[in-house]
């Protein structure tokens, strides 16, 4: 029993490959006029007041002396560092 081969079989395969190729280079403008929109849409929802950026007077209310002792105790806390534990939090159950 012989098997035949087509005789385009040869110059089929370039051909496929040659379109399989063109493939990736094939331009996607659905995709890419909304690409990044779920991005920006998260951004936008996290926002709390989109309009804060305008407000001229965001500080109403804190008390001056107040607001400075808040900023240095906050900058405060990087330059200390909290005590180590000298026991281990996890234990085998011995106290």
């Amino acid at each position: 029993m012989s098997t035949a081969r087509p005789r385009f079989a040869p110059a089929l395969l370039p051909l496929l490959l040659l379109a399989a190729s063109l493939q990736g280079c094939s331009t996607t403008p659905r995709f890419n006029e909304h690409f990044g929109a779920a991005l920006r849409a998260n951004l936008a929802a996290q926002a709390l007041d989109p309009a804060a950026a305008a407000n001229t007077d965001p500080a109403l209310g804190v008390d001056g002396a107040a607001a400075r002792a808040g900023i240095e105790r906050y900058q405060r806390s990087f330059k200390e560092t909290e005590p180590a534990l000298d026991r281990p939090l996890i234990g085998a159950g011995a106290r």
